[in-house]
Formats: structure tokens, C-alpha cells, sequence
């Protein structure tokens, strides 16, 4: 599987699957947590869930019942907790490099 390319969205977006990585969250919250648009966040859930780090499932419930739409909730795959650490890790390092350097 292809490795998803790590911009700075996506980096927001594991760091806040990272916050709780058994978790498993909606749309809205993952929306709310990062603050990207629908438009950017899905993709890169897509990417992510293409990649095996991130997998979904749709809610089981009546949707007349509840008074929404079903929902698709996400969460970290094992192997994706481990590579969302280890980048999240890189890119804290890489900023602690930044602002040590003389200017």
C-alpha cells in the first residue's frame, strides 16, 4: 500500500486520531478537532484508509430513530497508531531543530 504523502493536514488529522487511537470518531468531530473543511478532511481519510493506517465503518442505527444520517466513524489501524506516532515524533524533533537554531 502506498505510503499517504504527510502534509501538514494530514499530520492534523493523525495527531487527532492520535488523542484517543482506540477511539473511533465521526466526520464532524474529526472537522471540529483539526479545523479542515469537509473537503480536505475526507480525502485524506480516503488516502489513510487506502493505506491501511486509518479504518471506518458506518454506524448501525435507525436513522428516522436518531434524527440524523448514519454516521462513518474512523479510527487508527495498529499499524497506523504506530506510523502516526512516529511522524507526529519526526515533526516535533524537526520543529525543535527549527527553533534552536541561532537565527
Amino acid at each position: 500500500m502506498p505510503r499517504p504523502r504527510l502534509t501538514t493536514p494530514v499530520l492534523k488529522v493523525m495527531a487527532a486520531l492520535l488523542a484517543d487511537p482506540s477511539a473511533e470518531r465521526y466526520g464532524l468531530q474529526l472537522m471540529q478537532d483539526t479545523g479542515l473543511p469537509s473537503g480536505t478532511l475526507y480525502p485524506i481519510l480516503v488516502r489513510l484508509e487506502r493505506a491501511g493506517w486509518v479504518e471506518s465503518r458506518w454506524e448501525e442505527a435507525d436513522p428516522v430513530t436518531e434524527g440524523r444520517p448514519n454516521r462513518r466513524y474512523y479510527r487508527l489501524t495498529v499499524e497506523g497508531a504506530i506510523a502516526a506516532r512516529d511522524e507526529v515524533a519526526r515533526m516535533h524533533a524537526q520543529m525543535a531543530r527549527a527553533i534552536e537554531r541561532p537565527a
